[in-house]
């Protein structure tokens, strides 16, 4: 057998023709030698194992060096005190970011103190006994599974309805689509806002909050979480005043999201002289017994409704600006007549 070696000569510059000036080859060979003697970083990684880090706490007596130089120059000490004052969602948001983060976020006393303020209706012993019962000790797993109102946002709801127009001349008959916004803030302590407008979900944020006057039409109640069922009652004031009672079940697209609540019933209720001098914290308290068309003043009926029960969708205060919640309807709706 033969080995054939074919050598490939390229052309000089000299062979081409013409000459370049002394002092641009001298400032070429320049440039060539640091390309090669310039130091990279990545190539050092090439055949080499990086070793992983260990966790915050961790026992292991084996020695290893931290690669990243945030590591290296903040201590565990000030990195648990950073990720302490984290939200829930901003701590898996970090979790995502290298091991080391992982770990330390699993600590239990982030999700300890979350869940805590998340359900701190039910009391301290009732969750510590939750926690052991159903979620194995693990605070993450019961943060994770067990249903919970998120207070970092609002929880909007977008109906729409059709309303015949005045018809012109016998030639055109228009049509009107109507569109109006539930929205719902929830707070841990067992406390609501509510509005009902026609306003953008950006326009009506900064009007969610207990400092509403009342030409802002902000309504405040109470509500109960037991399981996945939210129940919740308002009263609204006037000549004649209503009891609002909302029943929700709350549920996610992913597990921990708890970004839906389906509207199960919206019902209104007339109510007495005696129910109107109760304060408002103990609303829900006067109507927990009524049924659903149980009424205390005549002249306002019971009336469950049965239209605008479209689901909640939950959005974080940081998309508020950017929410397809806030496009016309002219580009979410569309109606096919016949």
């Amino acid at each position: 057998k033969w080995v054939v070696f074919i050598i490939v000569s390229w052309p000089s510059v000299a062979d081409l023709g013409f000459t370049i000036p002394a002092g641009l080859e001298s400032e070429l060979r320049l440039k060539s030698v640091q390309f090669f003697v310039t130091q990279r970083p990545w190539l050092d990684l090439y055949g080499k194992r990086v070793k992983p880090v260990a966790a915050f706490g961790s026992t292991s007596n084996k020695p290893y060096v931290d690669p990243a130089l945030i590591h290296r120059c903040l201590p565990d000490e000030l990195l648990f005190e950073v990720f302490a004052r984290m939200s829930p969602y901003t701590l898996g948001r970090a979790s995502c970011v290298c091991r080391k983060w992982r770990y330390t976020i699993r600590n239990p006393l982030f999700w300890r103190n979350a869940c805590l303020k998340a359900w701190q209706q039910a009391g301290m012993v009732e969750n510590y006994k939750i926690v052991q019962s159903r979620y194995d000790g693990s605070w993450r797993k019961m943060w994770l599974l067990r249903p919970r109102l998120r207070t970092d946002g609002l929880y909007v709801s977008r109906n729409t309805y059709i309303r015949a127009g005045v018809a012109e001349w016998k030639v055109t008959n228009p049509v009107h689509v109507v569109c109006y916004f539930r929205y719902m803030r929830f707070y841990p302590s067992g406390r609501f806002i509510y509005k009902n407008s026609s306003q953008k979900i950006k326009d009506v944020v900064k009007l969610m909050n207990f400092r509403a006057s009342k030409g802002d039409c902000v309504f405040t109640g109470h509500y109960t979480l037991a399981d996945d069922r939210v129940e919740a009652a308002l009263m609204y004031p006037g000549l004649r005043p209503t009891v609002l009672r909302i029943r929700l079940r709350l549920r996610g697209t992913t597990a921990g999201a708890n970004n839906r609540m389906d509207l199960l019933s919206l019902v209104t209720s007339g109510l007495d002289d005696n129910d109107v001098n109760a304060p408002e914290e103990d609303m829900l308290g006067v109507v927990e017994e009524w049924q659903d068309d149980e009424t205390h003043n005549p002249d306002v009926p019971a009336i469950s409704h049965k239209r605008g029960l479209t689901p909640f969708v939950f959005v974080p205060f940081e998309e508020v600006e950017t929410s397809v919640l806030n496009l016309p309807v002219d580009k979410m709706d569309y109606f096919v007549p016949g």
